[in-house]
C-alpha cells in the first residue's frame, strides 16, 4: 500500500518536472483544467488537479473526479502503473478487471496524451 501511496506521489512530481522542463508539455497541459482521481477499490488513492498550466495533487479522494482510474488493490496498482510496458498492462487490467475506468472517455485518453511525456527520448537511429 506504501508503495502505491509513493508512486502516486510521485506520479505528480514527474509530471510538474515534464510541464516544467519540456515546453511541448507544458503546450499541451495550458489551458486544461481537469481532475481525476487513482484509487484503489478499497478506496486508498489520491486525486489530480490540472489547471493554470500545472498539476497539484491530494492525497484521498475528491467528490467529483471527471474520471476515476480503481485499480483492485494496491499491488496491482503499483505493479500496472510501475509496468515497462505501460499500455499494455493497462489493456491487460482492464480484460482482467484489476483496473476499472469511470467516467469521460475524452478526458482518460487526454491523460494518456500526458503520460506519453513520461517516457523518456528516444534515441534515433543513424
Amino acid at each position: 500500500m506504501l508503495k502505491f501511496k509513493l508512486l502516486l506521489w510521485g506520479l505528480t512530481k514527474l509530471l510538474q518536472r515534464a510541464i516544467n522542463n519540456n515546453p511541448a508539455c507544458a503546450k499541451y497541459v495550458r489551458g486544461k483544467a481537469l481532475t481525476f482521481q487513482i484509487q484503489t477499490l478499497g478506496g486508498i488513492g489520491r486525486h489530480f488537479t490540472i489547471q493554470n498550466g500545472g498539476i497539484r495533487s491530494t492525497a484521498g479522494l475528491t467528490q467529483s473526479p471527471q474520471f476515476t482510474m480503481t485499480f483492485r488493490d494496491a499491488a496491482k496498482g503499483f505493479a500496472i502503473l510501475s509496468a515497462k510496458d505501460g499500455k499494455e498492462a493497462f489493456l491487460g487490467a482492464l480484460h482482467k478487471e484489476d483496473l476499472a475506468i469511470r467516467g469521460d472517455f475524452v478526458e482518460v485518453m487526454w491523460f494518456q496524451g500526458l503520460t506519453e511525456y513520461l517516457q523518456p527520448a528516444q534515441k534515433k537511429a543513424h
